[in-house]
């Protein structure tokens, strides 16, 4: 790939320079942004308009201290689940108590982050397998499902309420069948919109964000079939969005006891994903960049933990650097950090003038949103990918996502870590190589060899990780596997990924020895074992 020759300024020179720019498209990237986080705070069991408080401090405050230049921060998705079991766990069945509480959860995991930051520690996100990662969010996209289809046919949310996952899908035949058809036709629609809208032929229409045009044609049928009416069983179709206020509200009374536990685990869960969301974000949009820049993952989460600290003492959602509306802010133009400032002052203008119209939205408008965000975790391509790379990161991914339906986050972590070292242990991989890789390095002017003669799995990954970033950039390097008896995707994946920076940097690196290797499947990065050597566990 060639370099580029000319890459927009950064810091205030920047702002200079594209701020047009940078307006523009922080502008399309908040009319994505705002039903999104009206959608995933609802559905986080809080305030919805506190999902848009969550962008505005990660636009207005964390673009100051952040250097990943195209990174949009706001609540995602994938954080739902880990969010409203918060706010259930810790109330015990006080929503409000448990909002207050889960608030505590998120100021003290921003302190971790920003810990974490500090002492360059977000490079551990490389230790976890890629289909266990993968077969979280599917996991994540499935229970998000479970419970929207429900609200988007008109079901009662108190209806809902204590059930997993396994029992809400049990339910959807149920739903269908005793809708409330005035806003199952809301849902209808909106489904459509939103799954078919990249599909429409004109330009002029590409540009409008699908949740956007969700909103307001959701707004006209809410007000055609009288949903402002309280005719609508117990519940009220329309969303309340909260009240916007700047104010202190998080808690940390009463989390003594059996309730300290919960609220441990929640902030490590919080730290856990959020922090896992943003790095690899980072990551992904760096490689979307068109002027190939490199953030810096430790200072992003730092800035992030900042953000996050303000946010939960605010009343706001745990932000993370969020894929979708990232890559909205590449495709609409955004030069550098000041988009996403851009997108939260437009937020708040909008969440300041706009209140009464957020008001006559009905909740099945936001539910269809969160189907499609849920189905894009879980879609089918995202299962034939997996399935591509090897059917033993197929089984992995199914055995993660299955552990985490049939209990929680946690759980199905720690079973899709440990089906990967089962399965690492029966392709001949020795105990002792788990943790420890034998890697040797030998250097000649600005020519280094790199000797990799244990097997390079995802546990060990960060040992060869640290020894090859104590190359100076600029040197030539092979990193030779010849004597490895066995090599895992995720090693693979990820040292694909830093030869590609390493050579982006000015540097030349060649990844050799693998003529002898038996790949698991026909995928470039599937997991391979060396057929010249015979281990012995």
């Amino acid at each position: 790939m060639k370099s580029v020759s000319w890459r927009p300024a950064a810091g205030f020179k920047g702002f200079k320079e594209n701020w047009k720019a940078d307006l523009l498209s922080g502008f399309f990237v908040s009319m994505i942004a705002l039903p999104l986080c009206l959608g995933i705070a609802g559905a986080s069991n809080f305030p919805p308009v506190m999902g848009v408080l969550t962008s505005i401090v990660g636009g207005i405050l964390v673009s100051f201290f952040t250097n990943s230049e195209l990174t949009i921060k706001g609540p995602a998705a994938g954080l739902i689940v880990v969010v409203a079991g918060a706010v259930d766990e810790l109330g015990r069945g006080d929503a409000v108590s448990g909002w207050h509480l889960a608030l505590g959860a998120i100021v003290v995991a921003g302190i971790f982050q920003m810990i974490m930051g500090v002492l360059k520690l977000p490079k551990f996100a490389d230790f976890f397998p890629l289909s266990v990662v993968h077969g979280v969010l599917a996991a994540i996209g499935i229970i998000i499902m479970s419970k929207q289809i429900h609200l988007a046919v008109g079901v009662a949310p108190a209806e809902l309420n204590g059930k997993g996952p396994l029992e809400l899908i049990e339910m959807v035949p149920h739903s269908i069948i005793n809708m409330e058809y005035h806003i199952a036709i809301i849902g209808l629609v909106g489904l459509m919109i939103m799954f078919g809208w990249q599909y429409l032929s004109f330009s002029i229409f590409k540009k409008m964000p699908p949740a956007l045009v969700v909103l307001i044609v959701s707004i006209c049928l809410g007000q055609f079939f009288h949903l402002f009416e309280p005719t609508f069983r117990d519940f009220k179709p329309l969303i309340n969005p909260g009240e916007f206020s700047l104010s202190y509200n998080a808690s940390f009374s009463g989390v003594t006891g059996r309730l300290l536990p919960v609220f441990v685990k929640y902030v490590a869960l919080f730290v856990l994903f959020g922090s896992l969301e943003s790095v690899l974000t980072v990551k992904a949009i760096d490689l979307l960049d068109p002027y190939k820049r490199k953030s810096d993952p430790s200072r992003d989460l730092a800035a992030v933990g900042a953000g996050n600290m303000v946010a939960g003492v605010l009343g706001g959602l745990p932000m993370v650097s969020e894929v979708l509306r990232s890559s909205a802010n590449i495709y609409n133009g955004g030069k550098t950090r000041w988009s996403n400032l851009f997108h939260g002052i437009f937020l708040l203008m909008f969440v300041l003038v706009l209140v009464p119209i957020i008001e006559m939205v009905p909740v099945a408008a936001l539910a269809t949103m969160l189907i499609f965000a849920g189905f894009r975790l879980a879609s089918p391509s995202e299962i034939r990918q997996i399935y591509h790379i090897g059917k033993d990161q197929l089984i992995i991914f199914m055995v993660t996502v299955i552990a985490t339906l049939s209990t929680d986050l946690l759980v199905g972590i720690v079973c899709g870590i440990l089906t990967k070292v089962i399965i690492q242990l029966y392709c001949g991989v020795k105990l002792a190589h788990i943790f420890n890789p034998k890697i040797d390095i030998n250097s000649e002017g600005d020519f280094f060899y790199v000797n990799v003669s244990g097997a390079a799995v995802f546990t060990n990954y960060l040992t060869l990780k640290r020894k090859l970033e104590k190359i100076p950039q600029g040197k030539y390097i092979k990193v030779d596997f010849s004597e490895a008896p066995y090599v895992d995707h995720t090693v693979m994946e990820n040292i694909t990924r830093f030869k590609y920076n390493y050579d982006q940097a000015g540097g030349k690196m060649e990844l050799i020895g693998f003529e002898n290797y038996r790949a698991l499947s026909d995928h470039p990065l599937a997991a391979r074992k060396n057929q010249c050597l015979t281990v012995i566990s």
